[in-house]
């Protein structure tokens, strides 16, 4: 499909549809989450990356992809482009009743880092406690946070945002270059992705994904200036079962550090 610029994710784009369908346990994308969680886990868990500031680059409404790195970084930034998305985000920080219920992702995390199910509103409340700042980001800009100015992170996730920011491989890979920018030398990248993936939908609306395979992305962070750490690919079992919401055959969990 035709590549979905920015001013259809501010007009279309709903948060609410998006965490329905793919942040949903139960909604038969479980094994997909729990490898996500699952290495979140191991990278940020004991022995993990830790530092002060953490900067997410596209974090949309979601929050999974930082309840394991909340316990390692207490300064949090999240960004994303679209503003629906940034409104979705920060309610749920404010505990506005009707946002997202998290519950079950959650608990599943304090099942792996050990601690109490019962303890899972903590857990979120730490989250809250450490997102410092909710601002906009546009990686195809040289400056992808604008005028704002913010500390130099010492690691920096992006999940699932550059393949459906960029329109084709050049620009994934200058708007890697961009985002790490804002990352200190010798600071980390873990970058959560999909490969194969040309379209996503989100309600009645589909979305254009930029198709990527593991080669791809392995170049693109080594000429972004990476050393590759760990990379582990998670092929996905059923491809049919989701086939009409996205056509991924896989998830890549790659963690680099910038030289």
């Amino acid at each position: 499909m035709d590549f979905t610029g920015g001013e259809i994710y501010q007009s279309s784009f709903d948060p609410k549809a998006y965490l329905a369908s793919f942040c949903s346990l139960g909604s038969g994308r479980d094994d997909i989450l729990t490898f996500r969680l699952k290495k979140c886990f191991q990278t940020f868990g004991p022995g993990g990356l830790k530092g002060e500031v953490l900067v997410d680059i596209g974090t949309g409404p979601s929050i999974y992809h930082l309840l394991s790195a909340c316990e390692s970084f207490p300064h949090i930034i999240a960004t994303d482009f679209t503003d629906r998305n940034r409104q979705e985000l920060e309610r749920w920080l404010r505990r506005e009743p009707g946002t997202f219920d998290w519950s079950e992702i959650v608990k599943t995390v304090c099942d792996l880092e050990g601690d109490s199910r019962d303890n899972w509103v903590e857990k979120e409340n730490k989250l809250r406690s450490r997102i410092k700042k909710v601002q906009k980001c546009d990686v195809t800009e040289s400056n992808p946070l604008g005028p704002s100015v913010i500390p130099l992170a010492d690691c920096m996730i992006t999940a699932l945002c550059l393949e459906t920011a960029c329109s084709d491989i050049d620009e994934y890979c200058r708007s890697l270059k961009n985002i790490t920018t804002l990352l200190k030398p010798g600071g980390h990248l873990v970058l959560i992705g999909v490969l194969g993936d040309s379209f996503y939908r989100v309600g009645e609306k589909s979305f254009f994904c930029l198709p990527l395979d593991e080669q791809t992305v392995r170049n693109a962070v080594i000429d972004a200036g990476y050393s590759i750490k760990d990379m582990e690919l998670f092929d996905i079992p059923d491809q049919t079962s989701s086939s009409h919401i996205t056509d991924s055959y896989a998830n890549i969990f790659l963690v680099a550090q910038k030289k």
